[in-house]
């Protein structure tokens, strides 16, 4: 087995989060949850008394941010693996959206990951050594009707946290995306938000629910040993696909993309001009 590694998880209280936490508790890890509600982690102190931190946090709030990162370290002696995973999914066409939702998606599933973030780089930078794992989605690099503010910001994520990777490598710091496609996570049920529909998109949002139906849905305890292999691995990947079907996705995409930026391309040089 890998060395005892610390870490420090956001939205432990069901999810993705949970099932990670429990993985690398089972596997004799220690482990700082935070939840918005204590009481939700009670079972995870009460099986790991000695090895489980549990920490009451709203990731919008910065200053609670850096106290929580703090006082996991301090309480473990060092930060191993951060794992920004609390975050929840708006629904709601484009036009739908009020400034409060867009303004709320955002503060949550970017600013909280990147307070969290800030608030972990200074010890991980003194220890030379750590890992980021920022969970993001295939719709971090796709997008698809419904879920523009929840795009905006996974988007967002992938933005900086690819940037980030660049910066901090020479620190002994390492970034992974995960970015999991469907799976049965209460994501689209009560941890979701959902803006007032408009009428004039009653069929799109017909035809979403068809589709979000017929979904076949990945197992979230299933993707644990994923998550431990790349935490354990020499050289981790920037990006790590959970589920059978984004990296179809991601084809047709890109595929998409560059075959449109092609057939502009003489466009695109003329632009540049002369010199």
């Amino acid at each position: 087995m890998s060395e005892s590694k610390v870490w420090f998880i956001t939205g432990t209280s069901r999810g993705f989060g949970r099932e990670w936490a429990q993985a690398a508790l089972g596997r004799g890890d220690r482990v700082a949850g935070t939840a918005r509600e204590l009481g939700t982690l009670d079972e995870l102190v009460k099986q790991y008394p000695e090895t489980f931190l549990p920490l009451r946090l709203d990731v919008t709030d910065r200053d609670g941010d850096f106290a929580a990162v703090q006082r996991a370290a301090e309480h473990f002696g060092r930060l191993d693996v951060v794992v920004n995973n609390a975050g929840y999914g708006q629904f709601g066409m484009i036009e739908e959206l009020t400034e409060q939702e867009i303004r709320a998606q955002l503060e949550t599933n970017v600013f909280g990951a990147l307070w969290v973030t800030q608030a972990a780089l200074p010890i991980l930078r003194e220890q030379g050594s750590g890992h980021i794992l920022q969970v993001s989605s295939i719709g971090g690099i796709s997008a698809f009707p419904g879920i523009g503010a929840y795009h905006a910001s996974k988007w967002a994520l992938e933005g900086f946290s690819q940037a980030l990777a660049q910066e901090v490598a020479r620190f002994g710091i390492r970034v992974t995306l995960i970015e999991p496609g469907g799976f049965s996570t209460d994501w689209a049920g009560p941890s979701a938000k959902r803006s007032a529909e408009h009428p004039a998109y009653a069929q799109a949002w017909a035809a979403d629910r068809e589709r979000r139906g017929s979904m076949n849905r990945g197992n979230p305890s299933s993707s644990s040993a994923a998550i431990l292999k790349v935490v354990d691995a020499a050289e981790p990947p920037l990006r790590l696909f959970l589920g059978r079907t984004p990296l179809q996705t991601a084809e047709a995409d890109y595929a998409s993309r560059l075959a449109t930026w092609r057939e502009w391309q003489d466009v695109a040089v003329a632009a540049h001009g002369e010199g």
